[in-house]
């Protein structure tokens, strides 16, 4: 028996899915290197509201934990590709050998 909330999650799923091919075609024709940024960060965050609609159609918790890393690992790239725009280096070497 389907419910209402079931034919909402699979038209939602259905509506995430066009929004991420269009962060893909963003990503991979996207005029500058901050499009594709934006365009990858905000491919996160639809995959992380995808797989949460999937665990509701499932009904399990298990992929909240799921969810959590790849926030973790999204956050992450964010700051690695906002470092390497702002400085064009992502580690900086600030020792100096005083020989």
């Amino acid at each position: 028996m389907t419910t209402f909330l079931d034919i909402i999650i699979i038209i939602s799923i259905i509506i995430l899915a066009f929004a991420m091919l269009g962060m893909i075609y963003r990503m991979v024709k996207g005029p500058s290197l901050h499009d594709k940024v934006v365009a990858l960060d905000a491919l996160g965050i639809l995959l992380m509201a995808m797989i949460a609609l999937m665990a509701m159609t499932l009904r399990t918790t298990y992929l909240l934990v799921v969810i959590l890393l790849i926030g973790i690992l999204a956050y992450i790239a964010t700051i690695a590709f906002a470092k390497y725009l702002e400085k064009g280096v992502i580690f900086e070497n600030d020792r100096t050998d005083n020989d």
